[in-house]
């Protein structure tokens, strides 16, 4: 793989900017949903499957010295990209100019580069058949309505972070062969999705968060992390589409399937019982509430559940 002739381009703001998502529609339901918390981790491992996005995250990325950190980094960029209004676009030029120079060579010896149209445009591409299979367990399976107008949403969310129409599918019947040809051909269990999904990686305890509960978790930690960590490779592969999870080579039997759908229920019940001000994250809730006072959130499309 090579670079491309548009990975220096980071243009100013200007009144063309790409709008995020529409106000009430599917990710407006869902991003900020503390459901969507559930989801991150298959659509970040699916994303470093691919040798040059893995690579890029081996050379360049803090996820093993600053987990929380860069979790936490990860969460209010994508958030922005849904709820930030006029900050999407701001937000998506600040990621391709801290891309510009992630660029190196793969496990197969070929050179990359973060912006190649290529790279970029599967990172973001991971994240509609992740949220189209775990919303099937953790909200309800999307009509074809819905899934339609999530995928519209979605190609939104790629022209805010600067990616070309014609470097994205145009429709769900391309999405789909364009998907598949990917997992034939170019996906593969690269060293870091190994790692995101060894339930033996040591994590530090979190440093975020108020001092009391910090040293209670370090306190805890030796007890707490090994559980942690198994649930984390348990939802990270259960909420990975299957054909996915096929391609790279992830072991999942009937038994974590049945689990799974045992967990899945109690958080369909629960999450939605909760409170606005709980149920979605603050970036959401504020969104959400402004958007509300501004009388734009009625007659949304998708109300999840």
């Amino acid at each position: 793989m090579t670079g491309a002739t548009e990975t220096t381009e980071t243009p100013g703001p200007g009144p063309r900017d790409p709008a995020p998502p529409p106000v009430g529609g599917v990710l407006w339901s869902v991003a900020g949903d503390l459901r969507g918390l559930l989801m991150l981790p298959a659509a970040l491992t699916l994303q470093v499957a691919h040798p040059a996005v893995g690579a890029g995250v081996d050379a360049y990325s803090v996820f093993r010295t600053d987990p929380w950190g860069r979790g936490e980094r990860s969460l209010r960029s994508a958030l922005l990209w849904v709820y930030g209004g006029e900050a999407a676009a701001e937000e998506g030029r600040r990621l391709r100019l801290l891309h510009r120079t992630i660029q190196g060579t793969d496990a197969h010896g070929r050179r990359y580069h973060a912006l190649t149209p290529a790279n970029y445009a599967w990172v973001h591409a991971t994240g509609f058949p992740v949220y189209q299979h775990a919303l099937r367990y953790l909200h309800r399976p999307l009509t074809d309505a819905q899934e339609r107008r999530l995928y519209a949403e979605w190609l939104q969310v790629g022209r805010v972070l600067g990616i070309h129409d014609r470097d994205m599918p145009q429709t769900i019947e391309e999405f789909w062969p364009y998907y598949r040809k990917m997992l034939a051909e170019e996906l593969e269990a690269t060293v870091v999705v190994r790692e995101l999904v060894d339930p033996g990686r040591p994590v530090p305890p979190p440093d975020r968060g108020p001092l009391p509960l910090r040293l209670l978790l370090r306190a805890v930690w030796p007890v707490v992390e090994p559980p942690l960590s198994r649930f984390r490779r348990f939802i990270t592969v259960g909420l990975m589409p299957p054909d996915a999870r096929e391609a790279i080579g992830l072991e999942w039997t009937d038994g974590q399937e049945r689990a799974l759908r045992r967990f899945a229920r109690v958080v369909r019940t629960v999450v939605p019982a909760l409170p606005e001000r709980l149920r979605y994250l603050p970036p959401a809730r504020r969104a959400r509430a402004e958007a509300r006072r501004q009388g734009r959130l009625s007659g949304a499309v998708h109300r999840a559940r």
